[in-house]
């Protein structure tokens, strides 16, 4: 019998440290295994400290009697090393009770040396290495699940449910993982004021994982209480940024982010943007807006204030606000070839070119001409499948929707897209 190596497939011997200072006794243990049908690798050590830098293994036979450890002092220093190895007791002492105290202090299994026969032997260790990898399973197992449940919690933070009054307007919002699955700092929100005006963000913490989601949590909880406190909107960005500041975790850490403040008749707004991308206006030929005032993103240290554009929006129209993982999705285009110049700015380090706006502009018009009914939902279809897989980074999308003169509910759509179900 053998074990199966994770990494090749292949079957390999069991790894086995003899830990005894007695010659005669590891040397029986030597010729059990020799007469057993266990296939077996062994190492052998004269005491715990020696022990302890050789627990690359699959299981330890342990003797309580040592130079430098008696009882079950030696299963507890083997045990607080965090190894991966199973652990037998084998021993002269033939109480049953201590036994049960190994068992209980981390080893998985108990035996006397001289009621040891090669059957039993090898027995009890095949049967300790399995249930000891199984208690690393379950282990993994058990810290995705806690994990997936803190990623659930930071979501519902970073994706909040729009605070909406006015009944005719749409709000659509999406979110799409990207990377390696870690949770990054896209985050966004929208609250209608007392006085009928709308405040819409959507920003971009850089870089993925916990701290930076953290980081983007506290940013949406901090402007959207600022919104509700009634703070102008010229004065929100200088405030978010001294919570960004204080909060951050790095010194070189940055959030770009879009502000949007739309009348309360809905015919106009004031746009701010840090660092980040122009909403796009979307239609059939949908268009991004262009910028005239494009402020500096939180946290780069440049003494630069942030101006509002004023946007004029006449009739019914839909705004589409979003991060820059959308654009980096990349789609290969088979036309090129290794003679063909390349434009290093629509490309990634693979070769293949970015969507970049012009592609994301022609997938947004497509679907809007099908109609808005779960249009970020499609969107988000859409560059999922042109990219091929999971995209490089995160993705946010918040669309805004007025009818005009035209009467009606507005629709209310949330999508928080797994990108491995998709595939």
């Amino acid at each position: 019998m053998s074990v199966r190596d994770g990494s090749t497939g292949e079957t390999a011997p069991v790894r086995v440290l003899i830990v005894d200072d007695d010659d005669g006794d590891a040397m029986l243990v030597e010729e059990l295994f020799a007469d057993s049908a266990l296939e077996v690798t062994l190492d052998r050590a004269r005491s715990i400290d020696e022990a302890l830098g050789r627990l690359d293994v699959d299981c330890v036979l342990l003797d309580l009697g040592l130079p430098d450890a008696t009882g079950l002092s030696g299963v507890e220093r083997i045990n607080a090393t965090g190894t991966s190895a199973a652990l037998v007791v084998l021993t002269g002492m033939t109480s049953s009770d201590l036994g049960v105290e190994a068992v209980a202090a981390g080893a998985q299994d108990y035996l006397v040396k001289h009621e040891v026969d090669p059957d039993l032997l090898a027995r009890s260790v095949r049967y300790a290495v399995q249930r000891r990898l199984s208690d690393e399973q379950a282990r993994t197992i058990y810290k995705s699940s806690v994990r997936a449940r803190e990623t659930a919690r930071l979501e519902r933070a970073l994706l909040p449910t729009p605070s909406i009054v006015d009944p005719r307007l749409s709000v659509l919002v999406g979110y799409l993982p990207g990377g390696d699955g870690l949770l990054g700092g896209d985050f966004y929100d929208v609250v209608e004021r007392a006085d009928g005006t709308l405040a819409c963000i959507i920003g971009d913490v850089a870089g993925h994982g916990p701290d930076e989601a953290a980081l983007g949590a506290t940013l949406r909880t901090a402007w959207r209480t600022l919104v509700l406190a009634e703070i102008d909107p010229e004065r929100i960005l200088p405030l978010l940024e001294r919570v960004m500041l204080d909060e951050r975790s790095r010194p070189e850490t940055f959030t770009t982010l879009c502000q949007l403040v739309i009348s309360a008749d809905r015919s106009s707004a004031e746009l701010y943007l840090a660092g980040h991308h122009a909403p796009i206006l979307v239609s059939e030929q949908s268009r991004a807006i262009e910028p005239t005032h494009r402020g500096r993103a939180l946290g780069i240290p440049v003494d630069s204030p942030w101006k509002s554009q004023r946007l004029e929006l006449a009739g019914s129209w839909w705004l589409m606000l979003y991060t820059d993982g959308l654009l980096e999705a990349t789609v290969r285009d088979p036309g090129d070839d290794q003679d063909r110049p390349h434009d290093a700015d629509r490309r990634d380090r693979g070769g293949r070119s970015r969507i970049g706006i012009d592609g994301l502009l022609a997938a947004v018009s497509a679907e809007f001409r099908d109609g808005t009914e779960e249009l970020v939902e499609r969107i988000l279809r859409t560059v999922h499948a042109v990219h091929g897989g999971r995209l490089v980074d995160d993705a946010a999308v918040l669309i805004l929707g007025w009818p005009g003169c035209d009467a009606g509910h507005g629709q209310r759509s949330a999508t928080l897209a797994d990108s491995e179900e998709w595939s």
